[in-house]
């Protein structure tokens, strides 16, 4: 029997989603460690988990999407529940639905959306901090929506991929990025088919430089067709960054909110 979760966690304690160690080792602080053990206490058996996108260190998910199979049954209350309480106050499971053979976390989903939040003002925050980026030099959110927009479509994004990304090529469908600002708080919301390694908060740390007037708005297109990393902005703190979530198609019967 397969299942899909929906998981939510802080990820401020954790060394990112992906497991270190290997099934049945000592554990590691990752995400991926932390549920599969709550998991493996329901089944009374070892599970390994699948997610729609992995995060890294310190990066948070509102809704990530991993598949398991087992041939425990289990109700899917039962997993959301008995789950939830073997796991740490910063992760939960927020619900569980039976799923088809063919479904799969990651090559199922055909998008997956971020958020960055930035706090633009003089101070550093104290409520809210781990969620949030600081940037005390005023930030034209106008300026970098502009800027933004020369990144949709599909692209080589090779100037905002980390030198560590393992993906085979670089090409991305970027469809949509937006900036906007709410009172003291800057957000840039992005979705695309899948992300390279460090690439939204790479692709933050390029549109602060317009934000911040050090850089005109015409600069982001010009790293997109320059393709040299070293070129572009530094990579963004990972504080401000969550994973909204991946997309399905309907006929893969998950909730709505991970549905186009």
């Amino acid at each position: 029997m397969r299942y899909a979760l929906g998981v939510e966690y802080d990820g401020s304690d954790f060394l990112g989603w992906q497991r270190l160690s290997k099934p049945g080792e000592p554990g590691d602080a990752t995400v991926q460690q932390a549920l599969e053990t709550a998991l493996a206490f329901v089944a009374d058996a070892p599970i390994a988990t699948v997610c729609a996108g992995r995060t890294d260190a310190g990066v948070h998910a509102a809704c990530q999407v991993v598949h398991f199979d087992t041939g425990i049954e289990r109700d899917p209350r039962g997993w959301v529940l008995g789950a939830t309480t073997q796991l740490p106050p910063s992760i939960c499971v927020r619900w569980c639905v039976p799923a088809s053979d063919d479904f799969h976390a990651r090559f199922s989903a055909r998008a997956r959306r971020y958020r960055y939040r930035i706090l633009n003002r003089a101070v550093r925050p104290a409520l809210g901090r781990q969620y949030l980026s600081w940037e005390r030099r005023p930030l034209d959110a106008d300026a970098m929506h502009r800027a933004a927009q020369s990144l949709l479509g599909e692209n080589d994004f090779s100037a905002f991929r980390t030198v560590h990304c393992q993906a085979p090529h670089a090409r991305r469908d970027l469809q949509e990025i937006e900036v906007r600002r709410n009172g003291e708080e800057v957000a840039i919301e992005v979705q695309a088919n899948a992300f390279l390694h460090h690439m939204v908060r790479n692709i933050v740390g390029s549109l602060l430089m317009v934000g911040r007037g050090e850089q005109p708005e015409a600069w982001i297109a010009k790293l997109l067709a320059g393709r040299d990393r070293t070129l572009a902005g530094p990579t963004a703190p990972s504080a401000g960054l969550v994973f909204l979530g991946p997309k399905y198609p309907r006929e893969c019967g998950l909730p709505h909110e991970v549905t186009l």
